[in-house]
């Protein structure tokens, strides 16, 4: 090989050498802009989920919303924002007050084993019952169920006050009342369920209806707000008061329930 020839080769040689390491470069640039880009997506992606997340945290729930629906009053309801429910004969001297919260477990306990008493008693006419519905353990759980079920309820006194008490009833009851838990009275379909098992409700369409559309749940928020308000020094459920005094259980500090410890706690206040 000629010594030009020589020269040539060992030039074509660097050139190529020259080449592949700017292709490399170039290789590694790209590499470089695409991590980079994909870094920044990312983050992007990352910000704008936790930006997203911030927005869903603060958005009002539906129940921020009913705060300002038209409020709907049940029939059998009088005072502010019909919050009063008072059932039973009205010659009937005297009214026991009833704090309840439907979702609370110790109100379905006070129902299941005191229940029938008390509905025998509103039939005599040993007093009135004045019902105080309380939806605070949607707060503490948390949860829809108590309100949702007040609302249910509502619709159910819409229909009468015979309804409205077989309802309860049937919430309250063994086999339909969910775990503290368990926030199952936060479907309509459930309360609906558990409504066939009262004829004048099965049959309604009316309450359907309402409790479907919610039409109660504005209502539901003030029975809630009526139990913070009230003034009888209540601070959990089930509680009973009369003239202004809570009934206490032979301990002496909480709420009777059983029925012996109910009767006398309620005779001892009659006569007073």
């Amino acid at each position: 090989m000629s010594k030009r020839n020589s020269q040539s080769a060992k030039q074509a040689a660097r050139e190529r050498i020259r080449a592949q390491q700017e292709a490399e470069r170039k290789r590694e640039k790209r590499k470089r802009s695409i991590i980079v880009g994909t870094s920044i997506v990312g983050v992007l992606a990352l910000a704008g989920g936790v930006s997203y997340a911030v927005m869903q945290s603060n958005k009002p729930d539906y129940w921020d919303d009913a705060k300002n629906q038209k409020l709907v009053k049940p029939a059998n309801t009088s005072g502010k924002d019909g919050t009063t429910v008072v059932v039973g004969k009205a010659s009937a001297k005297k009214t026991l007050k009833v704090y309840e919260d439907p979702r609370c477990p110790i109100c379905a306990s006070f129902e299941q084993a005191v229940g029938p008493t008390v509905e025998k008693d509103i039939k005599d006419g040993k007093y009135k019952v004045q019902f105080v519905g309380a939806t605070f353990l949607d707060n503490n759980i948390p949860g829809e169920g108590s309100r949702n079920a007040m609302s249910a309820l509502g619709a159910a006194l819409n229909v009468s006050p015979d309804a409205f008490l077989a309802y309860k009833k049937a919430l309250y009851s063994a086999d339909n009342h969910p775990s503290e838990q368990d926030d199952k009275f936060k479907d309509d379909s459930y309360l609906l369920e558990v409504a066939n098992e009262v004829p004048a409700l099965k049959k309604s369409d009316a309450f359907k209806k309402a409790v479907k559309d919610g039409t109660y749940d504005r209502w539901a928020l003030a029975m809630g707000q009526a139990f913070q308000d009230d003034k009888d020094g209540v601070e959990g459920t089930p509680a009973f008061v009369m003239d202004g005094k809570q009934l206490k259980g032979s301990d002496g500090k909480n709420a009777p329930m059983s029925v012996a410890d109910f009767n006398k706690a309620v005779d001892t206040a009659l006569k007073a």
